[in-house]
């Protein structure tokens, strides 16, 4: 497939495209990809291009998109419940940043690797992600299975695997399992926010440091370690999981193509509201 081809299917499936939609705005990108891959594109919603534009994606170009939006409807909605689990994105942990990550009563990094990417920086991933939680995996493609496993022979840890199938299913080589040797606490207390430590101290303490606003970082973190890892640990997932806000009633309506984007741009009422309006209505673009 063509660069600019690659790169406007790339463009439809992001925040700033979502955007647009909530927010009525013409777009040339859009335009010109529903030109590209759709057919009767007057009699259809835009709901329905959307939809036709997505198997584009499934059947000739399985980007990092694709994949998470899998996972998210895969195993957060068809496993799991927003109710019960949350998931997060672009997390950085130590020199990486994770991919996919789900908490529940546990917690499991999922790196993706698609069939654009190379295992270059698998092995130091792996490591970054079992610095911060106790359990790994990794989801690729069929072909790149055999490549995948002996790379992790080689690293050594209960490292899940998961395939994505040319059919969309998701189908587990392994489970990943719990390994908590490497967990480091500095690179724990590094994910959480302000708010998410400061919960955490008084929490366990009872009090926070009262000291000048040059030191109160090192003070809250200094605390933070001398708590057990054991602890601490269980303490973090308990912050994590309370990130994600979510208008629920309106997202279960949303299509499955734009789960993902909607889950984490966490849209308001109003904008589920917009982008409904901008879904049903018939394509009208030029």
């Amino acid at each position: 497939m063509e660069t600019n081809k690659m790169s406007n299917l790339n463009r439809i499936f992001t925040r700033n495209m979502l955007r647009h939609f909530i927010d009525g705005k013409e777009d040339n990108v859009y335009s010109s990809v529903v030109r590209r891959y759709t057919s009767d594109v007057d009699q259809k919603t835009n709901q329905e291009l959307i939809s036709e534009i997505y198997c584009e994606l499934k059947n000739h170009y399985r980007n990092e998109y694709f994949y998470k939006n899998t996972l998210l409807n895969k195993l957060l909605l068809g496993v799991h419940s927003v109710n019960t689990t949350t998931a997060l994105t672009e997390m950085a942990i130590a020199k990486s940043k994770a991919d996919f990550v789900l908490i529940n009563g546990k917690a499991v990094v999922y790196e993706i690797k698609t069939e654009l990417d190379n295992l270059d920086r698998l092995s130091s991933q792996i490591d970054d992600y079992y610095k911060a939680f106790d359990h790994v995996a990794v989801v690729t493609y069929e072909k790149n299975l055999q490549q995948l496993q002996k790379v992790l022979e080689s690293i050594d840890k209960p490292v899940g695997i998961y395939v994505l199938r040319k059919n969309g299913k998701l189908g587990t080589v392994q489970n990943p399992q719990r390994y908590t040797d490497d967990l480091n606490k500095e690179v724990i207390f590094k994910l959480l926010r302000k708010s998410e430590y400061e919960d955490i101290i008084s929490q366990r303490y009872g009090y926070l440091p009262e000291v000048t606003q040059f030191k109160y970082y090192s003070a809250c973190k200094k605390m933070f370690l001398e708590i057990p890892i054991e602890e601490s640990y269980l303490l973090v997932l308990k912050e994590l999981k309370k990130r994600m806000q979510l208008v629920k009633e309106e997202f279960v309506k949303i299509p499955y193509e734009l789960k993902f984007l909607a889950y984490f741009m966490e849209l308001t009422y109003d904008d589920y509201q917009k982008l409904d309006v901008f879904l049903e209505r018939q394509y009208g673009g030029a």
